[in-house]
């Protein structure tokens, strides 16, 4: 077992269409816990599927803060720019099994975490 995974304490999983994100709270060395958020995205590449990682490390000094203003944005984004959109049509899909993200419904996004 890699260093990597042995630091993993917890995880979870979100699939997403042809992306999958992971939630996984890690370990340092000093026993020091903290979150990395990966997005992996799955494509065709010369005729064979291949994956994408972008990975954020989250610090325990930031938690608050990184899960505020998530709440915020996305609550801007729920009410201020799309509030005719009903958000729970994508959590009822997802707990039937319906697991077409956004982009798939649009045709395709450039939107990327930066």
């Amino acid at each position: 077992m890699d260093r990597e995974e042995q630091d993993k304490i917890f995880s979870k999983r979100i699939r997403a269409g042809k992306r999958t994100y992971f939630f996984d709270v890690r370990a340092t060395r000093s026993n020091d816990y903290y979150l990395t958020v990966t997005e992996s995205r799955r494509f065709l590449k010369e005729g064979d599927f291949v994956y994408e990682k972008s990975k954020l490390f989250i610090y325990k000094e930031d938690f608050e803060k990184v899960v505020e203003a998530l709440q915020e944005t996305v609550d801007y984004i729920k009410n201020e720019l799309m509030p005719e959109v009903d958000f729970s049509q994508f959590r009822d899909k997802a707990e039937l099994g319906d697991h077409k993200s956004f982009d798939e419904e649009i045709g395709g996004s450039d939107l990327k975490w930066v």
